[in-house]
């Protein structure tokens, strides 16, 4: 019988092989493209999205590279936290970054290597977006314009 991994083993596994990487690799870059970037398969269509990744592995600017990989594969989060801290890089993902620190509840990761340190918080976050039950997005609000004309009504006796 044949065993197909489920999503979570994918990113355990992916997530095992971040943390016991030394530097980033093309080879490792189209695992994480194939097992831990869904959206990109639908961006790569469209054709923008390939052009830009293939570039960015060509000038093996992986930085640039891990950080294009969060602003397309996870559009509600943003860089939150990116320190160095005794030659260790601690990097934090964050779906609400203007709330205090203690109450986000941050995608963390820390390498030595700065390129998987982003990698990896990649991947724990996606790994929370696959466990979380999240509420769909609520549709931008609608705002109508009105012509006519404005009354003030505050008394400022």
């Amino acid at each position: 019988m044949l065993l197909i991994p489920s999503h979570e083993d994918r990113l355990a596994r992916l997530a095992e092989k971040l943390r016991l990487a030394e530097a980033v690799t093309p080879n490792l870059v189209a695992e994480i493209i194939s097992d831990g970037c869904p959206r990109l398969a639908l961006l790569n269509r469209a054709g923008a999205a390939a052009i830009q990744i293939d570039r960015l592995i060509k000038a093996q600017a992986w930085t640039d590279l891990a950080l294009a990989l969060v602003a397309l594969e996870l559009p509600g989060w943003s860089l939150r936290r990116l320190i160095l801290e005794d030659g260790t890089w601690f990097c934090s993902l964050s779906r609400q970054p203007s709330v205090p620190m203690m109450l986000d509840d941050t995608a963390d990761a820390s390498h030595e290597n700065l390129p998987l340190a982003i990698l990896s918080a990649h991947v724990e976050a996606r790994r929370k977006i696959g466990t979380a039950h999240e509420p769909a997005p609520q549709p931008p609000l609608q705002i109508a314009l009105v012509r006519g004309e404005a009354l003030c009504c505050d008394n400022f006796a």
